[in-house]
């Protein structure tokens, strides 16, 4: 059985990565970065076990970045969704 205290340090971890972009509401912020995921790992998000995605999350709004992801894509012009 997976340790069920897990959940409350990855729940944490994320608010913290939310509250990057607090205008975002949680379909956005899903939507952005597992889409990221998909497109940059080629693996569908039910297989990644939960420090790799919320690395991938913490990643994804790098503070220690200049921009975050989502500003550095070129495609992305009219901002985050």
């Amino acid at each position: 059985m997976r340790d069920p205290k897990r959940i409350r340090k990855f729940c944490d971890r994320l608010a913290a990565v939310w509250e990057r972009v607090p205008d975002w509401r949680f379909g956005q912020l899903m939507s952005n970065v597992l889409g990221e995921y998909v497109a940059e790992t080629k693996r569908d998000v039910f297989f990644p076990e939960d420090e790799e995605m919320i690395s991938f999350f913490e990643a994804y709004m790098n503070p220690d970045a200049h921009a975050p992801v989502y500003a550095r894509h070129s495609s992305q012009t009219d901002g985050p969704t």
